[in-house]
């Protein structure tokens, strides 16, 4: 084995001492601005985190059983994965969509599709997340309106949108249209979230994403919560009140491998925002100030090699978020270096959960970390790093001016090739990758049978037979009309839907009217 002198950094390049023996600001409670410590005072003493289990997979069909199964298992919300073609905003039976349906998620292209997905799930009772978002407010509309068939009242709905198109131009990639009419859409969500579904987060501001892309922890944060600020000021310019619409935005980090640093970056976000939220837009209200977070751990530390290590990876992320003070939790399954996670997979990662939140204790205390040297260091060190990448983009003009300048994408490119050139160096070790090296183990892997699609394409064609084309073609038409001039969209949308006009069918109306993105190289 190589022999590399080590480095005493985190993953992001801080320095890290041999010994911290004081740190001298005070702290203040759980629950008190500004919310280093948690939003509640008695954090999981008095409510656990919600356990989601990100899941979606070929038809609606076999999505909603693999969905009963996990709530009988316990989980305790649901998070909608959709494939790429639906991200994507095309139809199954879309060209582009060849190879492609039902692979990375569920298969979704009409209103009948969404019915199917949560066919005998309460949607009064249950929280539903959705990631999702170039297309995110057709989804959300297809969504509302099965609440509607189910005979709830909006005003009960609970769960997530996720809806960030911003991070999608700085690390996913998954953009239909281009950034200043994707934000008027992300606008009119958040409009009408305030107004119709005040339980309802109309957006979920990810910095998982950034992180997967390869940036550090600082950068995760900073360029997440320059995101929200971004969000922020176009909902301000539409006209609505901070208070009238902050209380709903969250956000969703990424729980990955450096334990201590993971926790920090948490409680600084917290810190950031809530400061942000008083000083720059003074924000009056708590629930304005308090940062609320999903977290999913790292799916970028899963390996292929030695894949029930990732079982351990899992434990330690899953710790970090819920000593950081997650509200909800994610937990990747030990086989998705390779594929979509089978059912044994998916229900150990539940299981993790479930073992952290009721045998391990981390639940009996309010941040039982608090107060440590190191870890009061790193926070300080974490939230100082971050606002001086806020005050860089502030500088430029905010986050849109920023990222057609390729500013967050250059910076994350630099920290990747930074983080592989480790590991091949053998700098930082990967158990099972450049250290500990052994023969792999086989495990199952789930496979998405090539019949789903053919199932989406026929299901689309009937649906398309049967509806009222006339109607499809109206509502379509005043959606555009909606879209050239300044009216909310959602309106329109919901009635597009209603008509089953389809995700590609109301995609391409929006299309027609904003154009599609295509992004410029930055050298």
């Amino acid at each position: 084995m190589k022999t590399v002198e080590r480095q005493h950094t985190t993953i992001s390049g801080v320095p890290i001492e041999s010994l911290y023996e004081s740190h001298d600001a005070p702290l203040e409670p759980a629950g008190e601005f500004p919310y280093t410590r948690g939003i509640h005072r008695d954090m999981y003493r008095g409510k656990l985190w919600t356990m989601r289990q990100f899941s979606g997979f070929a038809t609606p069909e076999e999505t909603n059983r693999r969905y009963h199964y996990l709530l009988e298992q316990g989980q305790t919300g649901l998070s909608v994965a959709f494939d790429l073609p639906t991200l994507m905003g095309y139809d199954a039976d879309h060209a582009m969509s060849a190879g492609e349906v039902g692979k990375c998620g569920a298969s979704v292209s009409s209103l009948e599709d969404m019915e199917i997905l949560f066919r005998g799930i309460p949607l009064g009772e249950v929280t539903v997340s959705m990631t999702i978002n170039s297309p995110a407010s057709v989804l959300w509309a297809m969504y509302l309106a099965v609440a509607e068939q189910q005979g709830v009242d909006w005003q009960r709905l609970s769960g997530t949108l996720q809806n960030d198109i911003l991070k999608e131009y700085i690390a996913q990639k998954e953009y239909i249209f281009p950034p200043r009419p994707s934000m008027r859409l992300v606008t009119d969500t958040i409009e009408f979230g305030a107004r119709h579904t005040p339980r309802f987060n109309p957006i979920s501001i990810s910095g998982y994403h950034i992180r997967e892309a390869g940036s550090t922890a600082v950068q995760e944060l900073a360029f997440t919560l320059r995101d929200g600020l971004e969000y922020v000021d176009w909902a301000l310019a539409r006209g609505l009140a901070i208070d009238e619409f902050a209380p709903r935005l969250s956000f969703f980090f990424n729980a990955h491998s450096d334990f201590f640093e993971e926790i920090a970056k948490y409680r600084a976000a917290r810190r950031i925002w809530a400061t942000v939220m008083r000083d720059r837009y003074g924000a009056q209200s708590d629930r304005s100030r308090k940062l609320r977070f999903h977290a999913q751990t790292a799916g970028c530390s899963l390996t292929w090699q030695q894949p029930y290590n990732n079982v351990v990876r899992t434990a330690l992320q899953a710790m970090a978020a819920v000593l950081g003070g997650a509200q909800s939790l994610h937990t990747n399954s030990l086989d998705e270096a390779y594929a979509l996670p089978g059912e044994h997979a998916v229900t150990i990662a539940l299981r993790t959960q479930q073992v952290l939140a009721y045998e391990s204790g981390l639940a009996e205390a309010v941040d039982p970390l608090g107060g440590s040297y190191f870890l009061e260091s790193l926070t300080d060190q974490s939230e100082a790093a971050a606002n001086d990448y806020i005050r860089r983009i502030d500088e430029m003009g905010g986050m849109i001016a920023a990222i057609e300048a390729g500013f967050p994408q250059t910076e994350i490119a630099a920290a990747s090739y930074r983080y592989q050139r480790e590991i091949e160096a053998e700098e930082r070790a990967i158990v099972g990758v450049n250290r500990f090296q052994a023969d792999d183990q086989p495990i199952e892997l789930l496979q998405i049978d090539e019949a789903s699609a053919r199932r989406q394409e026929a299901k689309l064609a009937a649906l398309r037979a049967r509806r009222d084309g006339g109607k499809v073609r109206r509502a379509l038409d005043e959606l555009k009309r909606a879209a050239e001039g300044t009216e909310n969209t959602m309106p329109y949308l919901l009635d597009a839907v209603r008509a089953y006009a389809t995700l590609g069918e109301v995609c391409d109306a929006l299309r027609a009217v904003f154009g599609a993105y295509t992004e410029t190289a930055h050298l």
